[in-house]
């Protein structure tokens, strides 16, 4: 670049410049020099810091050309005359138009000279150089320059801004400005803090570094971090999972990393997030080589949701899921587990390429299930503990990790089930018994109405066959009606025990639900739960006449209707009894076809032999059924018996001769009649 210099000088030299266009060019060299100095930003400095160095010219090429231009005018001053003088004048011509060629090459190398000296003056004042601290003035602080010189560093850079001033003879870093004051030349401390610090970020930004910051302040949308200058750090990326609370961040001092730059606008956006990261990363895949299915592991709680809770193991979440907490019922993962603890977990399922660990909690500890059938087999009385509460019944714990479900059948002896809500809330201790269980199916089966004296059988002992009951009508059927003797107690009353002569066709026509009733038990079913009422019974004129009559004694009936199979007699009020056909007359004197035909209203002639419709005879009873209340007479056997008996009669108290025999005592009842 020297040599370039030199011919231009040289140039320069062979051809003068008038002073005038060198008095015009000076002024506005140093003019635009000064404008330069005074209005340069400071992102300008920083441009012109980083531009390439232009090496120094001497200053004998900046005067050479400015002599030579002043000795021309004296050789054209010269007389020629003639021949020679013509060639003379050619040759001032040609002088003359070297002396302009030489004299545009002077002017466009002073404006070369201009330039390289703007370049110098601004590389000279972005220029970092070493100081030493000499005194504090009102001015600001002295330092020692060198070679016998001092500068002046402003006060205001200290009492303005949060910049501390330097120690006594500290040596520092300071910035040219291009001014004087006071016969000091100004350094700026300040730009030289702020270059080195935009230069260390600019370092980090590049190498992926981290730094050190401070939170100053909490803003909208994340904080402010101070890392030598005012970044701002989202709050999405301070931490790996949403923070809540920023505020109390401020004043802390975090690491983060510098993820975008603009020097020239100032902005700097940094992270946490992205160390986290990389951190975690880096733990995962050491972890990973670690891991397999089936083993235990210490971790601690990092969060807790509604299904479950993530564990770190050390550089990866796993996920302990709601039904891996516990072998017992469990509401929420917070009842169990707590954010920040500590706990061993084993690892129930790995997924290396999908970096996913389920976890379990309960599998450290036998499955209670494994003994249950023994431990509570069929039939058991316990105590247990209400968990919950449904629709359909509900789920009692005996220990935990084994519950069974109460049936809302199950719940009460009563007929008319209730909800489950009124018999039981949770957290009550209940008396049971386990009807069925069965560990394949980690079910069990409890009854609460069993492990207490069943009312039924109460009521039964209480009510005894026979007993005359008063109750309402609860239902009517077809068949008859349900009479509710206690509450949850109900009978049957059939239609055929409402009246002992007329038949009941249409229970409704008798019944009225809600209608008091008076009726008798009558049979009781315990296996079946079952009750018999009549109300026919409670008049009971049948028990009264069977309590008085037994087999083979001799009544006396009126024949009320004679039948084809017989005769029915009326032996009391309400009461009949039947006279088969063949226990009218014997078989031979039925076949002879002795005895009076008598013709029924509905019918064909009917024949009961002696026997007529409306006259009393004597029967003899030879079947009673007081459950069907039937009773069978004979009128054959009942003559025969008195015959026998007149005879016998006959024998003790007559005084006839000796020689009397059975006969005559017959013809002789014959007569009698």
């Amino acid at each position: 670049m020297f040599s370039d210099h030199d011919n231009l000088a040289s140039a320069a030299a062979a051809v003068p410049a008038p002073e005038s266009e060198s008095a015009q060019t000076s002024p506005s060299t140093e003019t635009n020099s000064t404008d330069r100095s005074a209005g340069e930003s400071d992102s300008e400095a920083t441009a012109a810091e980083t531009s390439a160095p232009v090496n120094e010219v001497p200053e004998e090429a900046h005067e050479a050309p400015r002599a030579q231009t002043a000795s021309m005018p004296e050789k054209a001053a010269e007389p020629v005359t003639g021949t020679e003088g013509h060639k003379a004048a050619d040759s001032v011509d040609a002088e003359a138009a070297d002396a302009a060629e030489e004299v545009a090459g002077s002017e466009e190398m002073s404006k070369l000279m201009e330039q390289y000296d703007e370049q110098q003056e601004a590389a000279s004042q972005n220029e970092l150089i070493e100081v030493k601290v000499v005194a504090y003035t009102e001015q600001g602080v002295v330092v020692d320059v060198g070679q016998k010189s001092e500068g002046l560093i402003p006060a205001a850079e200290f009492t303005e801004t949060d910049i501390p001033r330097p120690e006594p003879n500290a040596t520092i870093e300071v910035q040219r400005t291009g001014e004087h004051k006071d016969g000091y030349v100004i350094f700026s401390y300040q730009k030289a803090l702020r270059r080195r610090t935009w230069e260390k970020i600019d370092a980090a930004y590049k190498g992926k570094e981290a730094i050190t910051g401070k939170v100053v302040d909490r803003i909208k949308g994340g904080l402010v971090v101070d890392v030598g200058v005012r970044a701002f750090l989202p709050g999405s990326q301070y931490d790996l999972r949403p923070t809540q609370n920023l505020d109390n961040l401020v004043g802390t001092e975090i690491q983060v990393r510098v993820t975008k730059l603009n020097r020239r606008r100032g902005n700097v956006v940094v992270s946490r997030r992205a160390l986290l990261e990389e951190e975690q990363h880096a733990k995962r895949a050491a972890l990973m080589e670690t891991l397999s299915e089936g083993q235990i592991v210490h971790g601690h709680v990092k969060n807790v949701t509604e299904y479950g809770a993530f564990v770190d193991l050390g550089g990866i979440d796993g996920l302990l899921h709601l039904t891996d907490l516990s072998w017992g019922r469990v509401k929420h993962p917070s009842d169990v587990v707590k954010p920040e603890q500590e706990l061993d977990v084993i690892i129930l399922k790995f997924d290396k390429e999908k970096q996913r660990v389920s976890l379990g909690l309960k599998q450290l500890i036998p499955d209670p299930w494994v003994n249950a059938a023994e431990k509570y087999p069929a039939g058991g009385k316990y105590k247990g503990k209400v968990v919950g509460v449904v629709d359909y019944g509900a789920f009692v714990e005996l220990e935990q990790g084994i519950e069974g479900l109460v049936h809302v059948t199950e719940m009460s002896w009563a007929k008319k089930a209730t909800h489950p809500s009124k018999v039981v809330k949770v957290g009550d201790e209940v008396d049971l018994v386990v009807l069925d269980i069965k560990p394949s199916d980690r079910r069990v089966s409890l009854g609460m109405k069993q492990a207490l004296p069943d009312p039924w059988m109460q009521t039964a002992e209480k009510y005894p066959v026979g007993t005359v009951v008063t109750g309402k009508v609860r239902n009517i059927a077809e068949f008859g009606a349900f009479v509710e003797i206690e509450e949850g107690f109900d009978g049957l009353v059939h239609v055929g025990d409402v009246s002992w002569t007329g038949r009941v066709k249409n229970p409704h026509e008798v019944f009225k639900k809600g209608e008091p009733v008076t009726a008798k038990v009558l049979k009781i079913d315990p296996e079946n739960r079952r009750i018999s009422l009549g109300i026919k019974q409670v008049n009971d004129i049948w028990g009264d006449w069977f309590k008085q009559h037994k087999v083979g004694e001799i009544v006396k009936g009126k024949v009320s209707r004679i039948a084809m199979f017989g005769a029915f007699v009326e032996l009391g009020e309400n009461i009949e009894g039947l006279c088969h056909n063949t226990e009218i007359e014997d078989r031979k004197r039925r076949d002879e076809g002795h005895g009076p035909m008598h013709r029924t209203t509905t019918g064909p002639l009917k024949s009961a032999g002696p026997l007529e419709p409306g006259k009393e005879y004597d029967f003899k009873i030879i079947k009673i059924s007081p459950d069907t209340r039937r009773i069978g007479l004979s009128y054959r056997a009942a003559a025969k018996q008195i015959e026998r008996r007149e005879i016998e009669q006959y024998r003790t108290t007559s005084k006839s001769s000796s020689t009397a025999t059975i006969g005559d005592a017959i013809q002789s009842k014959l007569s009698a009649r």
